[in-house]
């Protein structure tokens, strides 16, 4: 029949093999994670990134050591699991991702777009982060690392290996009145590593300057079109494929940071470097930097207003605990960035250990880290290649976990504003397309200035304007919809309302935090630099024009909201133009409850939604009066299913 043939299109494009049982989804149109712990290693692997492997443990130890955890886990209590817990909720109280949600207010649409902006800025340079982790990975199959010695045609005079040079900077001066051929003495300040010289002169080959762009590195461009595509084959099915692929990519990780870690902390030096990294300056705790710092990483690390959140919330059935998944979530990212510290500070302090310098002097955050510092101290181990793939393999599973929700947060806001049957059995086409996008805007970065460009949308794309949508998110939903009709929603939801410190951080205190992280960023803010490139003026316009592209989506559609609402006035049309969509609420019927519902002429509770699901539920009412026998009636959710009701055979 129609309805089976349409059931089975349904349940194939939520990634069901033909011919084999299916799971039913509680909503049906849409499709639900498989189960609940599917939804939990997707979002860690979200929130649990490259950041938390090469930016944490350089916050720490520049900013107190151990001191610094205080300020960060009083962050992550009053303001990471609060906003946390408010996006998940956010969106799997509506079934929708980060634009259909704003059916709460729609002059706030903007804000969605403005999630949007910033998911396909990061998803850009973020695969392109990824596609270098490929490369290094690729070139460790081999039994010599080719970052290991200074022997190669990349190589400058400047270059000086560690591998078998303990104590660089004391043994080089000493001998060098009896190593025949010696000219010059290395400086141990001016020395450049092998690994540096390896990243700079033959994998980027960088060029002068962020204008002169020179030719496309094609090996790394390779890589790009490899990340593209494993990302593509990993969500060809949507939150159905890739929920089976995080069961890995989201837990392999922890086998290799533990596996790195023990292997580490057996080194000579290890426990230095990991004193570093935890020795308490307690004295920092009263600097004001600190603790922005401390907000920032809580803030960002947990990838609150990137629309990821909402998104994958959105695909949890209806009373599925996220109160309880916001709190296991936000612990595990902190902790895991937690841990990662001990596993590169055990190595860097082996390093420094072998060099016979202070750990500061070999410590770097960022890609410096990852593709410089790190893979140089890899170099002193025995078997190196092994650890090296370990590494960026797990770095490339990191870089994943977060791609995945960035290009599903981009296909899931437009296949939910289209709406349409087609667009939902066709979400694959979708997919294909935004990854092509994303894979030509990411080319660019692949050519000599590549590197230049990566870090001014690192450092601008996402940087201030997500502390704007932020805000503004909690304001709509507190002070405009209303902070007691959203308690009072959750609690439909879950079963339980808010605990009473959410609801006071959601008013309160959250808001007040992210305005502090806005002001400290601000006053904190410094040009761009990379080692010794000044960025010119004009790029620094580019950078400041992505972070406002994103914000200035919200008063552009408020405006557009406001003079398309009914009303003669202004005023008016404000007023209306705030009001929650007739259509706003839980996305499937038997979930409409309370305020959201109803009462039919036998009692029934039906939803007062769009014309179409009136007539439909009338039709019901009547057919039940008029005849008894058994109907197959399909009544569709309030996200807009079109599928029509027909008596069974």
């Amino acid at each position: 029949s129609e309805s089976n043939s349409s059931a089975t299109r349904t349940a194939d494009q939520n990634g069901a093999v033909p011919g084999e049982p299916v799971k039913k989804d509680e909503n049906s149109r849409r499709g639900n994670w498989g189960n609940q712990i599917e939804f939990v290693l997707t979002s860690v692997g979200y929130a649990v990134g490259l950041g938390n492997v090469w930016r944490f443990p350089y916050l720490c130890y520049r900013n107190g050591g151990g001191a610094f955890m205080f300020p960060y886990f009083i962050m992550l209590v009053f303001c990471g699991i609060p906003l946390f817990f408010l996006e998940l909720s956010f969106g799997q109280f509506t079934s929708l991702g980060c634009l259909g949600v704003w059916k709460v207010s729609p002059m706030f649409k903007g804000v969605g777009y403005g999630m949007m902006v910033v998911s396909t800025y990061i998803g850009i340079y973020y695969n392109v982060v990824i596609c270098i982790a490929f490369y290094y990975f690729f070139m460790s199959m081999t039994n010599l690392l080719p970052w290991t010695y200074c022997n190669n045609p990349w190589n400058t005079p400047d270059c000086s290996g560690v591998v078998g040079t303990p104590r660089v900077n004391a043994t080089i001066a000493n001998m060098s009145a009896v190593v025949s051929g010696v000219t010059e003495i290395v400086n141990r300040t001016k020395r450049t590593s092998p690994s540096e010289e390896y990243w700079r002169n033959y994998v980027l080959n960088v060029s002068d300057g962020i204008g002169n762009f020179g030719e496309v590195r094609l090996p790394i461009l390779g890589c790009l079109a490899v990340s593209w595509v494993v990302v593509f084959l990993c969500l060809i099915r949507g939150v159905k494929s890739s929920g089976k692929v995080v069961y890995f990519t989201a837990t392999f990780p922890y086998v290799v940071l533990t596996v790195l870690f023990i292997r580490g902390i057996t080194l000579d030096g290890a426990i230095s470097g990991i004193k570093y990294y935890l020795t308490p300056q307690w004295e920092k705790i009263l600097d004001a930097k600190v603790w922005g710092d401390a907000a920032s990483q809580i803030f960002y690390s947990l990838g609150c207003a990137w629309g990821g959140l909402i998104t994958m919330a959105s695909y949890n059935k209806f009373h599925n605990n996220c109160f309880r998944d916001s709190i296991i979530i936000s612990i595990t990212n902190c902790g895991t960035s937690v841990f990662a510290g001990f596993v590169i500070f055990s190595i860097l302090g082996f390093m420094a250990h072998h060099l016979g310098v202070d750990v500061s002097e070999v410590a770097d955050h960022g890609p410096g880290l990852a593709f410089v510092a790190y893979p140089e101290a890899l170099t002193l181990l025995p078997i190196s290649p092994l650890w090296s793939l370990l590494f960026f393999f797990m770095l490339i599973l990191l870089g994943l976990g977060t791609q995945f929700c960035l290009l599903e947060t981009l296909v899931t806001a437009v296949v939910d504003e289209i709406g349409t049957d087609w667009i939902i059995r066709n979400k694959t086409y979708v997919t294909l397309g935004v990854a092509i996008v994303g894979f030509l805007l990411g080319v660019p970065l692949t050519t000599r200035a590549g590197i230049y460009w990566l870090l001014l949308m690192d450092n601008y794309a996402a940087s201030f304007s997500l502390v704007v949508i932020s805000c503004i998110m909690c304001i709509c939903i507190m002070y405009v919809y209303g902070h007691k009709k959203y308690f009072k929603d959750v609690e439909m939801m879950l079963g339980f309302p808010p605990p009473i410190f959410f609801r006071i951080c959601w008013r309160f205190v959250s808001p007040l935090i992210i305005s502090f992280i806005l002001i400290f960023t601000v006053i904190q803010y410094k040009p761009i630099t990379y080692n010794d490139y000044v960025y010119p003026g004009w790029s620094l316009v580019i950078g400041f024009a992505m972070a406002l592209s994103s914000v200035i989506c919200i008063p552009i559609y408020a405006l557009y909201r406001i003079a398309i609402s009914e009303g003669s006035t202004f005023l008016e049309r404000l007023k209306n133009s705030v009001k929650p969509d007739l259509d706003w609420g839980p996305a499937l019927l038997e979930h409409r409850k309370g305020r959201y519902a109803t009462t039919g002429p036998d009692g029934v509770e039906v939803c007062p939604l769009k014309e179409e699901l009136k007539d439909e539920v009338k039709e019901k009412l009547k057919v039940k009066e008029t005849d008894k026998d058994e109907i197959g009636l399909i009544i569709p959710g309030s996200n807009g299913s079109t599928l029509n009701p027909t008596p069974s055979a």
